[in-house]
């Protein structure tokens, strides 16, 4: 059976082919990361099979995908297995030139297998085989119930002063034993004392502190390379006095448009907060929501916007002069991302030229049309030619 070339070059997978004696079927091997696609290649020759069955399975029975005569299991047919449902497609378009290759979406490690393409009634059989290998990411595994995954780490200030803070990160019943570690906002960690470990029948409990001195977002990451199992928690530490850039977050789109929130942690004093679209005018928002520790505040506000714009959150503290923002771009309903600034500049560049283009041809002819009639004049008030002037000076005489 030919087997499409193009497949192979797929955004982020690894293609091979193999056959174990050098007569037998070519077995494609493919690695792909996890997550990502995978276009598993099949095709009889370039005739059309639109008409034709073929059957996708694998490891020998379980079922990928069928397609019989325009009936699939995206459509009317039942039989796939759980694995694959709303995850597997075919390629419609491609039927004519007889492309019967798949795309499974969003792989997952257990999509790793033996997979075969078969024409059952073409004479001779037609089969393809495939080998998928899907390599596994680090992630947070925490719903795929694996025995061992630790569960979120927990977070919390222990000691604090006006400019350090104590933290402490606990995990708790881990297999195999984690790599725990703090890291700031950037990802960079943070030096923290030794940890405290302690195991019970292969089980894990871990505890970790630091000390910060510096206004951030705080995070403790508990990693297992073993199993790809990787989760943090998150804790903010702040120190009275400027309040950081606030956060943005897109909550969803309604009927009534984009709903975005602006968070700002630990001010102090306490800012104004408020929406501003690109042009700097204010963007009407809710009530905030503000919440008061010692001194320092943290602050909600969520505005819904109905155009396709960059909206900015500022927060301003004018007892100390300090303002800072943060700017998210929003699409709404589909419509096109406005230019940049060096495009709207450019763009009024040109406006400007094409003007003044404008304003100096219409000022050259204004030139050329007061020098017509500057001439005009001089050729009125010049003295008759001596032939005009003969002419006038003529005398008839009657003889």
């Amino acid at each position: 059976m030919e087997i499409l070339p193009l497949v192979c070059v797929f955004l982020l997978t690894r293609c091979g082919t193999t056959s174990a004696d050098g007569t037998g079927p070519v077995v494609i091997k493919m690695v792909v990361n996890e997550g990502n696609d995978a276009i598993l290649p099949c095709s009889l020759d370039t005739r059309s099979i639109k008409q034709e069955l073929f059957d996708w399975k694998k490891d020998g029975d379980k079922e990928v995908f069928m397609y019989d005569k325009g009936s699939h299991y995206n459509k009317d047919r039942t039989g796939q297995d759980e694995q694959f449902k709303g995850r597997v497609f075919h390629f419609p378009e491609h039927l004519e030139s007889g492309n019967a290759s798949i795309v499974i979406r969003h792989t997952k490690v257990t999509d790793s297998g033996n997979y075969t393409c078969d024409f059952p009634f073409h004479l001779p059989n037609r089969r393809s085989h495939i080998v998928l290998v899907v390599d596994p990411i680090l992630k947070d595994r925490s719903d795929e119930n694996i025995p061992g995954a630790t569960p979120k780490p927990n977070v919390a200030i222990l000691d604090e002063t006006k400019d350090r803070a104590l933290l402490q990160c606990e995990v708790h019943g881990a297999s195999p034993k984690p790599h725990v570690q703090w890291q700031n906002r950037a990802g960079n960690i943070v030096p923290a004392e030794e940890p405290q470990v302690s195991e019970r029948g292969g089980s894990y409990d871990i505890v970790l502190n630091t000390t910060v001195t510096k206004t951030d977002h705080y995070r403790c990451v508990s990693t297992q390379d073993e199993i790809n199992h990787q989760t943090h928690a998150e804790i903010f530490v702040h120190f009275n006095g400027a309040a950081p850039k606030p956060s943005i977050t897109t909550l969803g789109e309604t009927k009534d448009g984009v709903q975005l929130q602006c968070e700002v942690h630990g001010a102090s004093p306490k800012p104004r907060v408020q929406w501003q679209d690109r042009d700097g005018n204010i963007v009407p928002a809710e009530e905030p929501q503000v919440s008061e520790r010692r001194g320092s505040y943290d602050i909600v506000l969520q505005t819904t916007v109905t155009k396709t714009d960059y909206y900015r959150c500022v927060s301003t503290q004018d007892e100390i002069n300090h303002q800072t923002h943060a700017e998210t771009y929003v699409p709404v309903h589909g419509r096109r991302k406005p230019p940049t600034r060096r495009h709207r500049f450019r763009s009024q560049t040109q406006q400007e030229r094409s003007r003044r283009q404008h304003v100096d041809s219409l000022k050259s002819r204004r030139r050329d049309r007061d020098s017509n009639v500057h001439w005009s004049q001089k050729e009125d008030d010049a003295p008759a030619s001596p032939s005009s002037t003969t002419e006038n000076k003529t005398t008839t005489c009657d003889l």
